[in-house]
């Protein structure tokens, strides 16, 4: 994630960025980009960023998954990814749709 923001720095310097606390911590430390942070993915912070997107408050999501692996907040991430889809809000799950959908 922090790689993709470096390559997309000037056009996601127009946009409000809000993150899980780790994946946050990371971007602001490595890009100086202003992050809200919300809590660790598996205390929370997944659930936290799906009821942003459940209040309207969040218009898009970069969520780069590991097709190989097992998370263990898993029904977390399962929520968000529902909640994106109820919520008709533009899911990137990986490198090719995050450049698609900031470019759009």
């Amino acid at each position: 994630m922090v790689a993709f923001v470096n390559n997309h720095l000037a056009r996601l310097r127009e946009f409000d960025l809000v993150a899980t606390n780790t994946t946050g911590q990371l971007i602001q430390e490595q890009t100086n980009l202003p992050v809200e942070c919300m809590l660790s993915g598996p205390y929370g912070g997944d659930a936290q960023i799906a009821a942003l997107i459940a209040e309207g408050r969040i218009h898009g999501v970069f969520f780069f998954l590991d097709p190989l692996g097992k998370h263990p907040h898993d029904p977390d991430i399962q929520g968000l990814l529902r909640i994106c889809n109820v919520r008709n809000v533009p899911l990137a799950t990986n490198i090719a749709t995050a450049v698609l959908l900031i470019n759009a």
